[in-house]
């Protein structure tokens, strides 16, 4: 026996699992540490992983899969959440976005085969959405022959990843034992909520010559389940869908009568928080998953190896969402109108001839604490109803939406090569494209006003379903009934959206072997790539207007309300929520019904009439990159020390208002209808006349004519900006003792922002004595630069155990601020004057933050018995410059995992914790005020975001060998049909509360 140098050592075993390691440079590092969840032979593929890491540099952890069915996990996301310092972000039960060391999911770079990747999300706020983030929905692990997960970077290392860096490698036929291999699995899963089955089928299939110089293989793979999701939450139409404040001055139902016998007066209530509504929400999906990879290698000799590897993953998605939601602030301040309008125009309530104010009876005060400190009064339970007698006014509404053709789809295709010039020099190359998209055909829907004479409440716990009771509002079904209560249509609408992101890329790397004193080798490459991303939205006409009473707020035309084709919530909505007695009734109209009623009530016009320019975003942006790299090992250091710079050009054309004519009240430009011939704007020349832009085209018996000169009008601004970023890295690994290592970690990394913050298009021009603004993008915005320091200490005291502690920090440069008024500025044309000036741009800025954290692992077996465990927790704490929480970041995470493994069975029961986070799109809106002030009961605060509670998950797999080549698989996952919940400033204002149900998998797996 001899020992190795660690640097000897890492090469050695990188050579032994070749095909498991990515070939390019730009990705791999045969020195990686490894803490790996592997999938065949628990506990000696621990002993590897283990030997793998004591020998290795920088700070990477890996999880292999290279046998379907031993982990309890359907996709990547599920099973990365395992490691320490990696959380996701769920929905039905789904890991699909994956941070890392408390940051959001846009800060983490997530590529297949050392290149970027592209998938489209399914669901239509995500495809709109404009974020950075990876969803994985599209990927089942069975797939992937490993994921590296970079925890520090070094310059070899593709940029982009500010947190950290996971790249995917595919399985390559050279690397089977066997000539002709393979796998085919056959099941079904079971989702109990919905108490649905479906197939679940994936098949490989591995051949190679005899020389062992070529080999080809195929995947495929066919995977379906149903979902559901039952919620209740603070959503509503109009004034305050969250959380407002009682305002006695324009409440006036709210007086000293109406409290007598509370023990409160009016005075008392004044700037107390109540909830904008009481919601019920419940989603019916599918999840349907096919797709395959293929994959050919060629390595003629020792010194040549190319493989092609191209894969492509479709979902189909469509999902129907219903709510039954009431109207909580409408009714107290005595309006009327049917989606929940508040202003001063907005329809009144109307009872006898008299506007009528809902009272607040029986109230329940309780005071929290906010997460920024202040004290609040919360309005907890009360009776919100019209005086007696009123005659029924609106209380709230009612929805249903089906998303058809709701999709997403991945694919890429790459080629690499490795060729081994002589005994020194080492050339690698990599050639690679991608697509993904996401499309939703039409989100359509109608939407009912509800009327009635009140609602009653009481919130509970965070984790309770609040009491809910309508008074005199009638049965949950479409109709109005003799004496006015129920239901009646007011609005319907119907849009599709697709975007489609795209990238090609090309590098070509070089390993020259010094092998003196401290440089043992150098490294240098350069990377090109050019990325695309589009996304717009289009929308049919209809044929006539909802047409309301302007005094009664009621609907005049049309006044059909059909009174069939719907279907009421499933008896069991929901029994998962928990609490006391509350209304889990509600009605949809069926997808078949909600179609039929759209395409009645829409009119064919053109695809160009249906474009609505002003969502769209166009946008280019092409990266160039280079790095030199120095390999070192001396005694008993070992690391590597390099340089990389970046360059990022960045192309938009962003969709921009025309203004009006001051004089004439009218825009400058004609819109074409559909069919004509398009008129040219002499004032705007690039004016996009043929694009309807949702303004309204009726049938000539609606009576109402087509005006070329109505609705907004747009044409687009090209914005061109140039980055430049220098980014070093340092890694060092030092032996204390043989089996006590420490390592230390120094990079400078880099995000880039989200695609909305420089492609949005502008919005609302308007000037006053301060100056002219308009909202938009920013196309000043830097990438995000981070600092990053990371030191570990590993013991690997017995076999297959070790513990292992790592401190971290990043000092983080460029963290986008939305809705503040930056310096950038556009050329527009002032409404007032007609004349063109320079406005300031109400977008996005940028603020420094700062993520220092601790993580800690721990794995060892019971002696010599055939069980184990695994376990490992991390902290990130995070700070903004401004106060705010992180978006996405969860201080607290961790894991714990007990396995038995024998010649026969296989088990795995693991539990996942992740703390509380800020649940927003990781792509907020430039303009929105999510980081903005309010004023609440006289106190200036800053305005709460949505936070998603703490949630603990739990999921088992086990697998039987009835004899080596035949195996039984049964998997399960969130056992405890967890409840998640979302609050605004503390626990006492819950927004939000949901769950999906438990999910179970059967599969018999067939190995040849």
């Amino acid at each position: 026996m001899f020992k190795q140098k660690p640097l000897a050592a890492a090469v050695s075993m990188a050579m032994f699992s070749l095909t498991a390691l990515p070939v390019m440079a730009q990705t791999a590092d045969a020195q990686a540490p490894m803490q790996t969840v592997e999938v065949t032979g628990i506990r000696a593929s621990m002993a590897k992983s283990l030997s793998v890491k004591k020998n290795a540099t920088a700070n990477v952890e890996v999880i292999t899969a290279e046998d379907v069915g031993k982990m309890p996990d359907k996709n990547l996301a599920d099973s990365l959440q395992r490691l320490a310092g990696v959380a996701v972000r769920t929905d039905y039960d789904e890991a699909e976005k994956v941070s890392m060391r408390g940051t959001n999911p846009d800060m983490t770079m997530i590529m297949f085969n050392g290149h970027a990747v592209s998938v489209g999300d399914w669901y239509v706020a995500d495809q709109a959405s404009s974020s950075r983030s990876t969803s994985l929905s599209l990927v089942p692990s069975h797939v992937l022959n490993q994921a590296l997960v970079y925890k520090t970077s070094q310059a070899n290392i593709v940029d982009g990843g500010l947190a950290g860096t996971i790249n995917v490698t595919t399985r390559k036929p050279l690397q089977a034992k066997e000539r002709l291999s393979g796998v085919i699995s056959g099941g079904m899963s079971y989702a109990q909520l919905p108490d649905k089955t479906a197939p679940d089928f994936n098949a490989t299939v591995n051949w190679k010559n005899e020389a062992n110089t070529f080999g080809v293989m195929v995947q495929g793979f066919a995977e379906k389940r149903y979902v559901r999701r039952d919620s209740v939450s603070r959503f509503a139409y109009g004034t305050s869908s969250g959380w407002g404040e009682i305002n006695t001055s324009t409440m006036l139902g709210v007086t000293d009568a109406s409290l007598a016998g509370s023990g409160y007066t009016a005075a008392d209530l004044n700037g107390v928080r109540l909830p904008g509504s009481m919601s019920s929400e419940f989603v019916e999906s599918v999840r349907d998953r096919k797709g395959g990879l293929i994959s050919l290698q060629f390595k003629p000799n020792a010194d040549l190896d190319v493989t092609m590897t191209g894969f492509h993953s479709k979902m189909n998605a469509n999902n129907h969402g219903r709510l039954t939601s009431s109207a909580i602030y409408s009714m107290l301040l005595g309006k009327n109108s049917p989606l929940g309008a508040t202003a001063a125009t907005s329809a009144n309530t109307n009872s006898n001839g008299e506007r009528v104010y809902a009272q607040i009876r029986n109230p329940v005060i309780v005071t929290e604490r906010t997460m920024y400190g202040h004290e609040l009064k919360v309005l907890k339970a009360a009776d919100i109803v019209f005086p007696d007698g009123t005659t029924p006014q609106y209380v709230g509404n009612s929805e249903g939406f089906f998303r058809d053709g709701a999709q997403g789809s991945g694919a890429f295709l790459d080629l690499d090569a490795k060729y081994r010039v002589n005994q020194d020099l080492t050339l690698k190359t990599l050639l690679s494209t991608t697509r993904g998209v996401g499309k939703t055909d039409r989100d359509q829907g109608l939407t009912l006003a509800r009327y009635g004479t009140g609602i009653s409440y009481a919130l509970g716990g965070l984790h309770e379903a609040p009491y809910v009771k309508y008074h005199n509002a009638g049965s949950n079904q479409p109709g109005l009934n003799p004496d006015g209560s129920g239901y009646t249509i007011v609005d319907r609408a119907a849009s599709g959206v697709k975007t489609v992101d795209r990238e090609s890329s090309a590098q070509i790397d070089a390993e020259y072997k010094l092998n003196t004193g401290w440089v043992q080798s150098l490294e240098a490459g350069t990377r090109f790539s050019d990325h695309k991303r589009t996304s717009g939205r289009w929308g049919p006409a209809f044929r006539q207007p909802i047409t309301i009473n302007a005094t009664t707020g009621k609907v005049t035309t049309p006044t059909p309300t059909p009174t069939s084709g719907w279907v009421p919530y499933p008896g069991n909505f929901g029994s998962g929520l928990g609490g006391g007695y509350w209304d889990n009734s509600g009605f949809s109209f069926t997808p078949d019904a909600t179609r039929d009623y759209i395409s009645e009530n829409t009119k064919e016009t053109s695809a160009a009439w249906e474009r609505r320019v002003s969502s769209e975003i166009d946008m280019r942006e092409r990266q160039a990159a280079a790095y030199l790299m120095a390999n070192l090992e001396h005694d008993r250091w070992s690391g590597n020390i390099g340089v990389r710079y970046v360059r990022t050009t960045v192309d938009a054309q962003i969709a921009t208002p025309i203004p009006v004519d001051p004089a004439t009240g009218k825009r400058p430009c004609d819109r074409t209808p559909p069919g004509g011939t398009p008129v040219p704007c002499a004032a705007y020349p690039g004016a996009i006349t043929t694009a309807g832009d949702a303004s309204a085209y009726f049938d000539p018996s609606s009576g109402i004519p087509f005006d070329p000169k109505g609705g907004t009008m747009y044409y687009k601004t090209p914005s061109h900006r140039v980055f430049n970023n220098v980014l070093p890295s340092l890694n060092l690994r030092y032996e204390i003792t043989p089996d006590m290592i420490a390592r230390f970690g120094a990079s400078r990394t880099i995000g880039r922002q989200n695609y909305n913050a420089y492609g949005s298009g502008f919005g609302t021009p308007g000037c006053d004595v301060s100056g002219c603004k308009v909202t938009g993008p920013n196309p000043d915005l830097k990438p995000l630069t981070s600092d990053n320091f990371d030191v570990s200490w590993s013991w690997y005291f017995a076999k297959r155990s070790a513990v292992s502690v790592s401190a971290f920090h990043s000092k983080i440069d460029g963290y986008v601020k939305t809705g503040t008024v930056g310096s950038s500025t556009i050329e527009l044309t002032d409404p007032r004057d007609n004349t063109v000036k320079t406005f300031f741009i109400n977008t996005s800025s940028q603020q420094g933050a700062k993520i220092s954290g601790l993580e800690v692992s721990y794995e060892q077996p019971f002696g010599s018995s055939p069980w184990g465990f695994t376990s490992n927790v991390s902290r990130a704490k995070t700070k903004v410059d401004d106060g705010r929480p992180m978006v996405g970041a969860s201080e607290w995470a961790g894991n714990l995992g007990l396995y038995f493994e024998n010649d026969t069975l296989s088990a795995r029961l693991v539990t996942n914790y992740r703390g509380e986070y800020v649940n927003s799109s990781t792509a907020p809106s430039p303009t929105a005020n999510s980081q903005g002030m309010s004023t609440i009961n006289g106190v200036l605060m800053p305005t709460a975001p949505t936070m998603a509670a703490p949630v603990t998950t739990l999921a088992f797999n086990a697998s039987y060998n009835f004899t080596p080549n035949l195996v039984l698989t049964f998997d399960a996952t969130n056992l405890t049909n967890v409840k998640r919940a979302y609050y605004r400033y503390s626990e006492e204002e819950q927004q939000k509360l949901d769950v999906s149900g438990r999910q179970f998998y059967l599969n018999l797996k067939y190995k040849f």
